[in-house]
């Protein structure tokens, strides 16, 4: 027999203040510190979306831009966005640098401020896996793409280094309750779910990316300083907790090193994704 508060249904996760954590945690350290490194990620994408010169493309939750800079080196007419402006003032510093065009500007990945149908392409590297609604953020990028545009987009997996990253401080800094995993965006019935009746065509390949550091407590020390959430993470617990995440992190990368004692190279699989639309 179920009682009245057995009954009650779960409450929903209050999203508006959940997006407001998420900008205050990619906002802290200094994500191009680390976001620069995988700029490999941004070029293969770029050519597995076939970027034309004189496409318009949008770079979603572009960080600090690159994908941004890969479509912009293919002479495409590129708008830069993401929520936290700091991170877009490191893409324009970048762009400025290499004397290429593009147009920056603040937006919400899950509100974007386009007209339907106003992108040849839109790119996202391990960006929008992270927003809260995630069904929200998959239709604006389908609403803005023409028909017959291509949706390219980078998504850690769930097995992966940093899908086993994140369920590591999880353990040890739980995430909001009811929150959607963002490593499902590493899987294919996931993409399939959010995606499949609004494609035409869908190509998923499996690739690494390789953090290449001196050793574990170089990638610690980067991570800890400058990655937005494992700088929260640390933030957020005392030292003694401190010190157990740093030992279970520590023992994450010496499970996925293949450089032995000399160094660290920890390859991080994740799903690169291109969805024409219907």
């Amino acid at each position: 027999m179920q009682t009245a508060a057995s009954a009650a249904p779960a409450a929903s996760p209050d999203f508006a203040a959940i997006k407001t954590r998420q900008q205050a945690t990619w906002a802290s350290g200094d994500f191009a510190v680390v976001g620069t490194t995988l700029q490999l990620v941004g070029e293969l994408l770029a050519e597995a979306a076939d970027v034309r010169a004189g496409e318009k493309v949008l770079d979603v939750a572009a960080g600090n831009g690159n994908a941004t800079l890969a479509a912009a080196r293919r002479f495409a007419d590129v708008t830069s966005t993401d929520y936290v402006p700091a991170l877009l003032d490191k893409g324009r510093g970048r762009a400025q640098a290499e004397g290429l065009d593009v147009h920056f500007q603040v937006a919400d990945a899950e509100a974007l401020p386009f007209p339907d149908a106003s992108f040849d392409v839109v790119l996202s590297t391990f960006g929008c896996m992270f927003t809260p609604e995630h069904s929200r953020v998959a239709g604006e990028m389908m609403r803005v793409l023409r028909p017959g545009g291509r949706l390219g987009m980078a998504n850690w997996t769930p097995a992966g280094f940093i899908g086993r990253l994140f369920k590591v401080i999880g353990a040890h800094v739980p995430p909001p309750a009811g929150l959607q995993s963002p490593a499902l965006w590493g899987t294919e019935s996931h993409l399939v779910e959010l995606f499949g009746p609004r494609s035409a065509a869908m190509q998923i390949e499996r690739r690494i990316f390789n953090f290449r550091y001196r050793n574990a407590a170089h990638w610690l020390q980067v991570f800890r300083d400058w990655y937005g959430p494992t700088h929260k993470a640390f933030a957020a617990l005392d030292t003694e907790d401190q010190a157990r995440l740093e030992r279970d992190i520590t023992a994450l990368l010496e499970e996925f090193n293949t450089a032995g004692s000399d160094s660290l190279v920890v390859p991080g699989e994740y799903l690169e994704v291109v969805i024409t639309a219907a």
